[in-house]
Parts: C-alpha cells; sequence; structure tokens
C-alpha cells in the first residue's frame, strides 16, 4: 500500500470535497487528479459520473469498478423574511442526527456557515419534547436578520448545503472519522485498484468510476455503465457495522477492521452468484479477510449496474462503517486496504475465458 502520508491525503482531499448529489465537481475534480495518473483516458458522461479508462489487454473484458461521488446532504428550497433558511434533504436523513450540526452553504459568492435548528424544547410542551424533532420543523439559520440580508450573502433557492467535519485520524490510527465516508471510500477504492495495476500485467480492460446521484436512486451508475458497457461490475460502497452497543448479530455482524463486506443480498440486488463464488474463492486463496453481509433496505450502484443493456454480473463489496448519514463515521483503514487488495487479485485473473464461465454458470 503506498505511502501512508499521501493516501491520507488523498482520503482526507476526498472527504473534505462537497458534493451533494446534482453538484458533484468539487469530489469529480478530486478523484479526477487522483486518478488521472494511473489511466490511458478519463471522461465525464452527460450526466457528470467521472470515468477513468486503463487498458490492459485490448479487446479484453470491461472491468467497471464503481465508488459514487455524491454524499448526503440539503438544499435551499426558500427564505423566510427573517432570514432563516428552510431546506430539503437531499439523500436519506434521520431527523436524530441533524439538530444543532454545523452545515456549509455553498453559494455563487462563495461560503455561508449555518446551523440546523429548532425550536427549544424549553418552551415546548412535556409531551413535546419526549419525540424527535421532524424534520419539516427545522431550519438553518446562518446569521442573517432579513431575506435580503440572506440574499445579500448569496443565498439562493437550489444552493447545496453541506455537513461540516473536519477528517481525524483517532487515537488508534488505524481508525478515522470524517463526513462522506458514503462514499468516498469508494471513490479511493477506485482510485488505488488502478494505482496497484499500474506496472501489472492484467488481461483486461478496468474502468474506475466515480458515479453521481447514488444516494437519490443510482442514476450516475445507469448513465455510466451505459456509456461503458462491461462484462463486469463492482460496486464499491460504505456497509452497516454491527459492532457499536445495541445491535444484535442478526440485525448486523460486520466489524470493523475484519475485512471488506461481500454483500449477498440488498433491496437493489441478488449478488450475481459466480461472480461472488469466484470473489470469494480469490480471497480465500491470496488469505484476504472477508464479511458476508446482506441488507433487507438499502442499495448500492450494483442496482443499476446489474441492470444495464442486457446484463452485468456484478457484486458489491463494502466497507463496514459506523454512523453512515451522520456528520461523522468511522471506518478501518485496513478494510480500504484489504478491499483494494481483492479487488485487483480478482481483476487480475478476470480474462475472457474466467468471464464466459462467470457469467454463464
Amino acid at each position: 500500500m503506498a505511502n501512508t502520508d499521501e493516501t491520507l491525503s488523498m482520503l482526507k482531499e476526498l472527504t473534505d470535497a462537497r458534493a451533494i448529489p446534482g453538484n458533484e465537481k468539487e469530489a469529480r475534480e478530486v478523484m479526477s487528479k487522483y486518478i488521472s495518473p494511473f489511466a490511458d483516458e478519463v471522461y465525464t458522461d452527460n450526466l457528470g459520473s467521472l470515468i477513468a479508462k486503463k487498458v490492459g489487454q485490448e479487446n479484453g473484458p470491461k472491468i467497471m469498478v464503481a465508488g459514487h461521488l455524491d454524499e448526503v446532504g440539503f438544499m435551499v428550497t426558500r427564505i423566510d423574511d427573517k432570514g432563516f433558511v428552510y431546506f430539503q434533504t437531499v439523500g436519506g436523513w434521520w431527523s436524530q442526527v441533524m439538530l444543532a450540526q454545523r452545515v456549509t452553504l455553498l453559494t455563487k459568492k462563495g461560503d455561508v456557515t449555518g446551523v440546523i435548528g429548532s425550536k427549544p424544547p424549553h418552551i415546548l410542551p412535556p409531551e413535546a419534547r419526549k419525540k424527535p424533532v421532524e424534520i419539516k420543523d427545522m431550519f438553518i439559520d446562518i446569521g442573517a436578520s432579513s431575506r435580503e440580508e440572506a440574499e445579500e450573502f448569496g443565498v439562493r433557492p437550489g444552493d447545496s448545503i453541506v455537513p461540516y467535519f473536519e477528517f481525524t485520524q483517532m487515537k488508534n490510527e488505524k481508525l478515522l472519522l470524517a463526513k462522506a465516508w458514503d462514499n468516498r471510500i469508494g471513490c479511493a477504492i477506485a482510485i488505488e485498484v488502478l494505482k496497484q495495476l499500474k506496472n501489472e500485467k492484467h488481461p483486461n480492460i478496468v474502468y474506475g468510476v466515480g458515479t453521481v446521484q447514488e444516494e437519490v436512486g443510482l442514476r450516475g451508475a445507469k448513465t455510466s455503465t451505459n456509456s461503458i458497457q462491461p462484462d463486469i461490475g463492482f460496486g464499491v460502497d460504505v456497509g452497516i457495522a454491527g459492532d457499536t452497543p445495541g445491535i444484535s448479530e442478526k440485525e448486523a455482524d460486520s466489524k470493523i477492521g475484519e475485512g471488506p463486506q461481500i454483500i449477498l443480498y440488498d433491496a437493489s440486488m441478488i449478488s450475481h452468484k459466480g461472480l461472488r463464488d469466484y470473489v470469494i474463492d480469490t480471497a480465500d486463496e491470496k488469505n484476504i479477510p472477508y464479511q458476508y453481509a446482506s441488507m433487507a433496505g438499502g442499495g448500492t450502484d450494483s442496482g443499476s449496474i446489474h441492470l444495464t443493456a442486457n446484463g452485468v454480473p456484478a457484486l458489491s463489496i463494502t466497507i463496514a462503517t459506523r454512523y453512515i448519514h451522520t456528520h461523522a463515521a468511522i471506518l478501518h483503514r485496513e478494510d480500504f486496504e484489504n478491499a483494494v487488495r481483492l479487488i485487483v487479485e480478482v481483476i487480475k485473473g478476470l480474462d475472457v475465458d474466467k468471464v464466459n464461465e462467470i457469467t454463464f454458470r
């Protein structure tokens, strides 16, 4: 794996980038900067997904490794007379993780800091205090005294609102705390896979992809997969960590630090059996740790990838992450490294014969 500081700088830059669905430019530019040195060609589709192509063998099978550029956030919908900002969630939010959190509004005149507010509990009746505040009753305070002042700050409907958080290496330096691990870690995996294949022979053409608008319906994965027409697809994303208090093994049994997750089933896809078996056989053969996971709800870009054209054998490989869809999530660096190792080893074996065997298994 690369020099520690170099990889950490990349992870910090990726998570610091502000990119909600529909406005992924900042994250796309960071990913492009890091992946371009290892690609033969880098381009975007018309919706904004980034595609980096690396040719191992001309006319070999096309292998797609896709993370998504977007993170959950908010969008300005209106400003009231007193200068308070109302918003729409973009992607899935749980109301309990939002109140009193700092956010950044990206305006035409630059960044504006805000905080998510609501009516204080002190003035609520006792019954209401026990209930979580609903998202529709929240607003953002940007320190403006009127609508006119908010407009002077540059705020207008449609502006992106992004969680504010600083990338932090924890006391155990393998644990990394940041916003937007969902899914800048997938983008980092795509970058690192191309990097590790730089001087390796591989019997295929690899596409490292940063998709747009995953959090609102796996949309960029549809367009980018249509553009590439891959033979095999991997969605790389975050998964649920079940190693915090109160979670039973039957709800979620993955632990951070115990290897990438092989997703068997989620609401968007049943993983392709031939591809899944091949990936697991490769992990076993190379002694790469992994965990099985399934999710009754939620999905990843593989959900769109596998339904493209006349079908693409696909599998999601994910990183167990605590507190996703909040301002601050935690993952384990070794899971990132092992996911990269696994995908690189898998790619090295994916020649025409292996892809045919997998597809029609």
